[in-house]
């Protein structure tokens, strides 16, 4: 068995390649540069195009597509925006006609977020809830539209819709933890709205979960239950010992984060519908668990 990751490199893509590897799985890492040996196959997700003949010569089961422009990386300007859009829509377009190519037609496992349904407001909603009116809710939409040639070609496609990843190294959290130990960390904006997360360890495992069985269309990676932002500051504060008293203003994130703000404090309630239905078990599914089980430097 043999799987091809692309983002091999980011923050989940390391973790799943890991977990992949101790299993005795082959890892094939899509590389943007020349292939360095068996284990890479080069692609140029900026010029849609991939090696596929150096992949088909690899009997791969399934290709984990997780490659992108980090959204939280910089501060939304008009170019960065662009950048995030056409990393995610230029990459998956050059994957899934790669996916259609390859014989013994390999599940495509396309990266996808629950930004696709915008602002849910108090609502909690699960694959069948309806599209957002955001920019990452458009952004979701034309992500997920680029896998048509896989699914046209009658390859399985799972469009993994991740949530907030608990995680010391990277993501939201990843942010959050510095500000926290120096105690000046709070609630961000009313503390009210739903944040929908998961933990490293069951990403993985809901990734892996969707390459071994026969799950298609969207599928939300998070947690069975939201907390609210109030409820995971705390946590975290509780977690570090440390105090939660200073709320995060949203003309503060603005400054910062520029248009990213909106979407920072936004309410996103999402449930694994697809992941429940099939038979996914969660080893963390608190945030307190969550926040337990990720190794905090």
């Amino acid at each position: 068995m043999a799987v091809a990751i692309t983002g091999a490199s980011g923050l989940i893509g390391t973790t799943l390649a890991q977990s992949l590897t101790d299993d005795g799985i082959d890892v094939i890492r899509l590389v943007r540069r020349p292939a360095a040996g068996p284990g890479e196959v080069s692609w140029d997700p900026a010029n849609r195009t991939v090696d596929t003949q150096a992949l088909a010569e690899r009997s791969i089961t399934a290709v984990v597509h997780l490659a992108g422009a980090g959204v939280g990386d910089r501060r939304w300007n008009a170019s960065y925006k662009n950048l995030i859009l056409s990393s995610r829509v230029d990459g998956t377009a050059a994957i899934a006609a790669a996916v259609a190519e390859l014989p013994g037609n390999p599940a495509l496992i396309s990266g996808s977020a629950i930004g696709y349904y915008g602002d849910t407001g108090g609502d909690i909603v699960d694959e069948s809830g309806p599209e957002g009116d955001t920019f990452l809710a458009h952004v979701v939409q034309e992500w997920e539209a680029a896998t048509a040639p896989a699914q046209q070609a009658g390859n399985r496609v799972a469009m993994i819709r991740t949530g907030l990843v608990v995680s010391s190294t990277g993501g939201a959290f990843g942010k959050m933890i510095p500000i926290f130990r120096k105690g000046i960390g709070g609630r961000i904006g009313s503390g009210k709205q739903w944040w929908s997360f998961i933990s490293m360890t069951d990403e993985v495992r809901a990734i892996r979960f969707c390459i071994d069985q026969e799950i298609s269309g969207p599928v939300n990676l998070v947690a069975p239950q939201p907390v609210t932002n109030a409820q995971a500051t705390q946590a975290l504060a509780e977690l570090l010992d440390k105090p939660a008293k200073l709320p995060v203003p949203k003309f503060a994130l603005r400054v910062v984060l520029g248009g990213f703000a909106e979407e920072v404090v936004m309410s996103q309630g999402v449930a694994p519908g697809a992941l429940t239905a099939a038979g996914f078990e969660w080893q963390h599914p608190s945030i307190e668990q969550a926040l337990a089980a990720m190794p905090v430097p």
